[in-house]
């Protein structure tokens, strides 16, 4: 009798989280199966600046003055290598807005076009991924749809449960049992085949968000374990606090006529003799490195990608998205010598797990064969998604949400307290979200009939009987 109790009780909240979690699920499988090909879609995005005929080339600096010149008061905030000589290399500019724009400079010197980054295919699909376009508030709903996620994830695995039966209908679906079965059976069995690596997913990407990877940086801070610069953002904002990092240290970096090229703007606003280094030397020390691409130079006076106190010399650093490949450098603007190196080897170990995890989530570990695995669950997500919204529409009475019945008598659940509980401590935002629904049903919706029967927390006069 126990375990039927806790069946019912496990199926409710499989049923609740799902309900939840579903359209979310949607939206997060899709937007990240394109994420995934983020390089390729770039390249194609850019296709039009690659293998340029050249029968001369100019510097650098050169190609920073014309895409200075082109945006009139802009400042430079960073040079992007070309990924072959014949490419055009990408020159990051603040605007006079406080706006960026990614302008590609042929090697000749020529401003081939532009484009705004915020609307960049792979940033409105990162935006989506991540924040829903609402900013912190989507983070959160993010944050709280993979909460619930691996609550659905783990009742749906005890639900799954074989308790006896054979393989039919457990590793494979009963194809001809009859539609309702087949559905049942496309729902269970693809919930199991996807289920560790969507808790993979899951679990990979909560260092982003805000609510979990604050609380995780406060803990990592807190113990000593952070060695070196974070590497990923927290909640769409940059680890060092800053959300719009990037658009003030323009103001700091190389301009037009209040800055000629060669010199650069310290931190606390001198000018920089031009006997300095200028930025044709750094790319060449930065090709020399062969660093994996895209690499990135940044003057004097920017601040680093995910936060931090604006920097005095001039900075390397390769964005590849495989993160056990990034490299970054720092030289003396004066002399050009290397005044630090950091690489994945060099960070501390809780940072090199996140790396890997963040590389694995965003299918660049190991090239095409990691995104073809990210691509396969996506698409079991979403078959999942489809068959339980089948399964629930089938189910459905016309006057409730037709959700599982209340159990009369309540189960013992001492394990699975332990679990939930374990969980609610991990997981911040399950834990408020739980609270929040409690108080939510016991003072609201509980003192109203016909909103406790429509949602299933009554039990019929049937189901009573």
């Amino acid at each position: 009798m126990d375990r039927t109790l806790l069946y019912r009780t496990v199926w409710r909240w499989h049923f609740y989280a799902g309900l939840f979690v579903m359209p979310m699920v949607l939206v997060l499988a899709l937007t990240g199966a394109v994420y995934l090909f983020k390089p390729q879609v770039d390249a194609w995005e850019e296709r039009a600046w690659r293998d340029l005929p050249a029968a001369t080339t100019v510097s650098a600096d050169q190609q920073v003055k014309a895409a200075l010149a082109a945006f009139p008061g802009s400042h430079f905030s960073s040079y992007r290598l070309p990924a072959a000589e014949n490419d055009a290399a990408l020159v990051h500019l603040a605007l006079p807005d406080h706006a960026m724009r990614d302008v590609f400079v042929s090697p000749d010197g020529k401003v081939l076009g532009s484009l705004d980054p915020e609307w960049r295919v792979m940033q409105v699909a990162h935006d989506i991924h991540g924040q829903l376009f609402l900013g912190k508030r989507g983070s959160w709903l993010v944050e709280l749809a993979a909460s619930w996620a691996i609550v659905m994830i783990l009742t749906g695995l005890y639900l799954w449960w074989p308790a006896g039966r054979g393989p039919a209908g457990v590793i494979w679906p009963r194809l001809a049992s009859g539609r309702k079965v087949l559905w049942r059976d496309l729902h269970a069995v693809t919930g199991f085949w996807v289920s560790g690596l969507a808790l993979v997913l899951l679990v990979t990407g909560l260092p982003w968000a805000d609510v979990w990877g604050s609380a995780f940086k406060a803990v990592r801070t807190e113990l000593g374990w952070v060695k070196g610069q974070q590497d990923w953002t927290i909640g769409g904002a940059p680890a060092g606090g800053d959300e719009h990092a990037e658009h003030q240290h323009g103001a700091m970096a190389m301009g037009t006529s209040a800055m000629p090229m060669g010199a650069h703007r310290m931190p606390d606003g001198t000018l920089m003799a031009m006997s300095g280094v200028s930025l044709s030397e750094i790319v060449a020390e930065a090709k020399g490195r062969h660093l994996p691409f895209p690499v990135i130079v940044s003057p004097p006076g920017t601040a680093p990608r995910f936060g931090g106190k604006a920097k005095s010399e001039w900075s390397v650093r390769s964005d590849t998205q495989n993160r056990p490949q990034r490299v970054s450098y720092t030289f003396d603007p004066m002399t050009g010598r290397e005044t630090s190196h950091e690489d994945f080897a060099g960070k501390h170990v809780i940072d090199r797990v996140v790396g890997y995890g963040v590389a694995w989530h965003e299918g660049q570990l190991f090239g095409l064969a990691n995104q073809l695995i990210g691509v396969a669950t996506a698409l079991l997500l979403v078959t999942m998604s489809v068959t339980g919204f089948i399964l629930w529409r089938r189910r459905k009475p016309a006057d409730r949400l037709g959700a599982p019945a209340p159990t009369a008598t309540p189960p013992r659940m001492g394990g699975v307290v332990l679990i939930v509980l374990a969980l609610a401590a991990l997981l911040p935002m399950l834990a408020i979200s739980m609270v929040g629904m409690l108080v939510i049903e016991f003072a609201v919706l509980r003192r109203l009939p016909r909103a406790a029967n429509w949602l299933g927390l009554r039990m019929t006069e049937a189901e009573t009987g």
